[in-house]
């Protein structure tokens, strides 16, 4: 198949069909010339029990200043947008949960959900002022129910703040190491994360290069 080519898959994030594929290191990939958004052929997609064997090897403690200093890129929207005391919750957390840690001794109630490492669903079903997902979304194989769902549990004037690397133009992408974790597998542009905000009638903004941040209306 060559690039010009169109594919028969939807893309995940707005179901469009106008598809062409991309090849990263014999990997094969489809972008949507519509919301610009690379995923990973499914076929290629590790199972759950390998995506957690991979997770289980990252070294993200709590108290890792490095990690931290990672992290503080997305939680300094919070303090700014919607500072303390306000209600959070870290979706996504992974199995050193800094970012809620960070929230709490900053004086916010930060709840936590992850699907291996805190699957409790309650954290899901309630409302918050704020939620963070910090590298997250580019694990998704179907990340618009999930981002819908995240965006549903923001009262109004709630901020959502997402932290990925963006995929830039194709060629930067052939030469990217992004997705050299195999757990790498939905890339976000910019004009991906602008499809959602027309979605919700959200503000965004591009704080960082890998930080964008969603403002719910206050009705």
């Amino acid at each position: 198949m060559q690039q010009g080519e169109q594919t028969t898959a939807a893309c995940p994030l707005c179901s469009g069909q106008d598809l062409y594929p991309l090849t990263w290191r014999e990997r094969r990939y489809y972008r949507c010339r519509s919301c610009e958004l690379v995923h990973l052929e499914p076929a290629l997609r590790l199972s759950e029990a390998e995506e957690k064997a991979v997770y289980d090897d990252h070294e993200n403690a709590v108290d890792d200043p490095g990690y931290r200093r990672f992290l503080s890129r997305a939680f300094e929207q919070v303090t700014r947008y919607r500072p303390a005391p306000a209600r959070g919750l870290d979706f996504g957390c992974g199995p050193g949960p800094a970012l809620v840690a960070m929230a709490r001794e900053a004086g916010y109630t930060m709840h936590a959900y992850d699907k291996f490492y805190r699957p409790d669903p309650a954290p899901l079903q309630q409302a918050y002022d704020f939620i963070t997902s910090t590298e997250v979304v580019e694990h998704l194989a179907d990340p618009l129910p999930e981002l819908d769902r995240l965006w549903s549990l923001l009262k109004p004037e709630g901020l959502l703040v997402v932290q990925t690397k963006r995929v830039l133009d194709d060629e930067r992408f052939r030469r990217w190491h992004y997705p050299a974790d195999p757990t790498h597998i939905t890339f976000f542009a910019e004009a991906s994360f602008i499809w959602l905000a027309r979605r919700w009638q959200a503000q965004v903004r591009f704080p960082h290069s890998d930080v964008v941040t969603f403002h719910r209306s206050a009705v």
